[in-house]
């Protein structure tokens, strides 16, 4: 990088989520810091930046003072684009998506943090590229723009200048990533030591949704989740779940279906196929071994699993996702 420090613009709007301004601000500022104890130029000159500018009201009630849209002569090496739930009204503003797209083409490279995702497929960013976002709003997002390549799994997808995060403290992940594209791993490294976080997270956001997606109000059955989770190995019938929630059978679909909205048998799978994920992407064993430790009982029924729930072989998978790939 050149000594003068490069323009980071971050995108918010009102009803912006906080953090997904805030979190990236704090990496690149700790970047800064960092530079400035050992002597060394500002990498970087981080700006937060909205339309039309002034105080800008995020979703928890605290509004940032931003700078108004930098002019498109304004040299930018970053832009990101924050997400929240102003983001569906903000695509809608024919004015804002067409400064994103000029300015995108301008900047060495773009980003989004988790719906931020929207914003920037709005402005046809994003068509033909592999992209992920909050995993509540992945399906959405493929949806409403089937022109994308939608991932749900990955904590961070770069392809090519254009990089894209998952949900809220993701965009720390993704500006440390980008910290470590710039400055090297060992600064990365440093940056996320003062933030005490991970320079790269184990595993995926999968690892968070479907734990999150069977809970409920109740929790009636997170006990019994969490066992299942510890027992994947066995052969989970019906009677033994019923036996594990203390209670009848006929009575434990009934309340299963209620208060999950889907049976058993189809949460176990779930479960199962999440497991076999982080294990594919974090872990070395044979193929085999992983099927056999979640359950599958052969390498073909976790193929035809993984195949149904993502479209992608259990190698395929390992090779895409495995922990040594920026995902």
């Amino acid at each position: 990088m050149s000594t003068a420090p490069k323009n980071v613009f971050v995108l918010a709007f009102a009803n912006h989520q906080l953090l997904d301004v805030t979190g990236p601000l704090q990496v690149f500022a700790s970047a800064n810091d960092r530079a400035r104890g050992l002597g060394l130029p500002l990498p970087y000159h981080p700006r937060v930046i909205a339309s039309p500018g002034g105080a800008t009201p995020s979703s928890s009630g605290l509004a940032l003072l931003a700078e108004a849209l930098p002019a498109l002569e304004v040299a930018c090496d970053t832009l990101i684009i924050a997400g929240g739930w102003g983001v569906y009204e903000a695509a809608r503003d024919p004015q804002l998506v067409a400064w994103v797209a000029q300015r995108a083409a301008t900047s060495r490279r773009v980003a989004s943090v988790c719906t931020g995702a929207f914003l920037l497929a709005a402005s046809g960013w994003l068509d033909g590229r592999r992209v992920v976002t909050h995993w509540t709003r992945c399906e959405q997002l493929a949806e409403q723009y089937p022109q994308l390549q939608v991932e749900p799994n990955p904590i961070f997808i770069n392809d090519g200048p254009v990089w894209t995060s998952a949900g809220v403290t993701a965009g720390i992940d993704l500006a440390l990533a980008l910290v470590e594209a710039d400055l090297g791993r060992e600064a990365a490294l440093d940056v996320a030591r003062q933030l005490v976080v991970f320079l790269k997270r184990p595993g995926g956001q999968s690892q968070f949704s479907v734990t999150l997606s069977l809970q409920n109000k109740g929790g009636r059955f997170d006990g019994l989740h969490a066992w299942i989770a510890e027992n994947l190995s066995r052969e989970l019938t019906l009677p033994t779940l019923a036996r594990q929630a203390g209670m009848s059978e006929r009575s434990f679909v009934r309340h299963y279906r209620a208060d999950t909205g889907q049976t058993p048998a189809r949460a176990i799978e779930q479960i199962r196929v999440e497991t076999a994920r982080r294990l594919l992407a974090d872990t070395g064993p044979p193929i085999k071994r992983i099927a056999a430790q979640c359950g599958f009982g052969s390498e073909e029924t976790l193929r035809r699993s993984l195949l149904r729930a993502l479209g992608v072989t259990p190698q395929a998978y390992r090779e895409r996702f495995a922990a040594t790939e920026p995902a």
